[in-house]
């Protein structure tokens, strides 16, 4: 199964930036289902019904979330909806949506599973204990995993811990592509962070002045997304029979 992988979408570039280059990286490296973490979509934060129909109507067929999954209020309605998108699966029970989701692809079984880490965020559930529970009860014939944390040590660390059980595991949120794609030694394909998909010449998708203001003055900032600009697409390729990983990066 050949999966294409999209880092977090920022604001309207990326959108933009996906809708450019999406259609010939499908047809370049014969894609069969296209995944994108969509968290940061609507102006940097959250995801509403309008640029779920839009990033679907660009050839994404499955978007995760994150730490701003429930920024916007629309999102509630996509989950009630049963739309192809997910939120972490360690937040509480009593949170609206669901944190995996199937779906079959040329008579196979895919597990597209999203989970948060707790490393400087929010104090929501164990992803390592809630994802055991998981694969004890439910099971697929590939699994990919979209990792959504602010370190690198609970990355690498929920990469070992998962590897020779899932197929994959990709992390997002840092917004920079790491160079570090491999195949672990029990055959989980890895990489630390996918990178960000958005505004270029930015810090993080987001106009550098105010990210710089704030560094010296320690004062709150307004984070503006830029609407115009040239922007950088973050991807991976993931191939699960032939085992292999391949970052991309595409900068206009």
């Amino acid at each position: 199964m050949r999966i294409l992988f999209i880092g977090d979408i920022v604001g309207k570039i990326g959108r933009r930036i996906v809708k450019e280059n999406l259609p010939q990286l499908k047809r370049e490296y014969n894609i069969q289902y296209t995944i994108a973490n969509g968290e940061n979509a609507a102006h940097g934060k959250g995801m509403t019904k309008a640029i779920y129909k839009e990033l679907m109507g660009y050839g994404v067929d499955f978007i995760t979330l994150g730490n701003h999954a429930f920024h916007k209020d629309e999102v509630f309605e996509l989950f009630e909806e049963d739309k192809k998108i997910i939120r972490p699966l360690n937040y509480p029970s009593i949170v609206p949506g669901e944190g995996f989701k199937k779906v079959n692809i040329n008579n196979e079984t895919l597990m597209i599973v999203n989970i948060q880490g707790r490393s400087f965020m929010e104090s929501i559930d164990n992803p390592f204990t809630e994802i055991d529970a998981l694969l004890k009860r439910e099971s697929a014939d590939q699994i990919f995993v979209d990792f959504h944390c602010e370190t690198t040590s609970e990355a690498i660390a929920m990469g070992y811990y998962l590897d020779g059980r899932v197929n994959a595991v990709v992390g997002t949120h840092t917004h920079v592509q790491t160079n570090d794609a491999v195949v672990l030694d029990n055959g989980t394909l890895y990489i630390t962070d996918v990178g960000m998909t958005g505004y270029k010449d930015g810090i993080l998708g987001i106009d550098k002045e105010a990210v710089i203001s704030r560094f010296l003055d320690q004062l709150p900032k307004r984070h503006v997304v830029p609407d115009k600009g040239d922007g950088i697409l973050s991807a991976v390729v993931i191939d699960t029979v032939k085992q292999t990983i391949e970052p991309i990066l595409i900068r206009e």
